[in-house]
């Protein structure tokens, strides 16, 4: 069974930085584009970046140049680093993991979430 574990959310001060990881379990044989999509209360969840599996990327407005995403094929494993935060930024943040082949099934996935706070 699949399974995208998120980590490395927390509470930090406005222009501090984190990186989160998310990291994809189970009988894989390749992943498509991995992203990173954020909740914040009362908002619809939004993409904040995704990268192909060649490495390809693309950012929302609100995040390029203070957000990097990247991965490590070998490791099934997709980072976030998040500098210059702002409290805009507070929001629950999904991995979300296109097109798993597992060798029977091609499906896209979910991470249950990491909170991220930004206090100003």
């Amino acid at each position: 069974q699949v399974q995208l574990v998120e980590s490395g959310g927390g509470l930090v001060q406005a222009g501090g930085s984190l990186r989160l990881s998310c990291a994809a379990s189970g009988n894989i044989f390749t992943i498509g584009t991995m992203g990173w999509y954020r909740q914040a209360p009362g908002k619809q969840r939004e993409l904040v970046a995704a990268i192909s599996s060649g490495g390809a990327t693309n950012y929302a407005n609100s995040v390029k140049g203070r957000f990097t995403i990247s991965r490590d094929n070998a490791k099934n494993t997709v980072y976030l680093q998040m500098n210059s935060l702002k409290p805009d930024d507070t929001a629950s943040y999904y991995c979300n993991a296109d097109n798993i082949y597992t060798g029977l099934t091609r499906l896209n996935y979910w991470g249950k979430g990491t909170q991220v706070t930004v206090s100003s």
